[in-house]
């Protein structure tokens, strides 16, 4: 292509640098709050994580309680049963009330185990709630500085897409004829799919081979407009194109 670079090929250049900031704008707006729900998921998830180990410590604790308090109450009976012990009337009770005794003395020792165990176990779920709470702070503080980003960042977002939407429309009044035609009526289908620079001999948009015919079109000072038969888009010759 000569120096005298048409004017409509060097506006769908510019075009679709402008599209492709455009998508790469919008993508980031939708983003953002995608990423904040994410955020949001994840500390609900360690909330839940959270209250679910808080849960099991509370009814274990109420469980080893219990234990405590039956042990207790076993304890009370052998002293209960040891007096009555010494004020039994024969052999035959001394003998009843001395296997209850071994009996409930049987079922305190399970207890006591039991409660220790218990108390363990209690001790290492403390461990696991510092370990929940920990993790829970980490994720909301993550969250709230997420939130905050977006919040900061989505005012510029915002106002670089409407400048380059502003652009966009006074480039695409400078297409005319049947470049201006067939540019909208492909842009009405696919947005900012609209356009494909060559790449080599292919079109760098679905990467088909393009014919010899219409790459030497596309070189000509003024070029008529030529559509990629394999994906649709408006093909152009990009900046310091080189044919392989």
């Amino acid at each position: 292509m000569s120096s005298q670079t048409n004017t409509s090929v060097d506006t769908l250049r510019i075009l679709h640098r402008i599209h492709r900031q455009l998508t790469d704008l919008n993508g980031r707006r939708r983003r953002g709050p995608n990423l904040m729900l994410a955020h949001q998921a994840n500390v609900k998830k360690q909330e839940a994580q959270r209250d679910r180990i808080q849960d099991e410590t509370t009814k274990m604790k109420v469980a080893t309680d219990a234990k405590q308090g039956r042990l207790k109450d076993g304890e009370e009976k052998i002293n209960k049963l040891k007096t009555q012990m010494n004020t039994a009337t024969s052999n035959r009770e001394y003998q009843a009330l001395k296997e209850q005794i071994a009996a409930t003395e049987m079922a305190n020792s399970v207890l006591a185990d039991e409660i220790l165990e218990g108390l363990e176990r209690l001790d290492e779920m403390a461990e696991k709630i510092a370990e929940a709470e920990k993790l829970f702070a980490k994720t909301s503080e993550e969250a709230e500085k997420a939130q905050q980003k977006v919040q900061r960042e989505e005012p510029l977002i915002i106002a670089d897409i409407e400048r380059l939407e502003a652009e966009l429309s006074e480039h695409e009044n400078q297409l005319d004829g049947d470049f201006k035609m067939l540019y909208l009526r492909i842009s009405k289908v696919k947005g900012a799919e609209t356009l494909a620079p060559l790449k080599g001999e292919y079109c760098n948009g679905c990467s088909k081979l393009v014919p010899l015919n219409n790459i030497a079109n596309l070189m000509l000072d003024n070029p008529k407009p030529a559509i990629c038969s394999g994906c649709g888009r408006m093909l152009y010759v990009p900046e310091n194109w080189k044919q392989k």
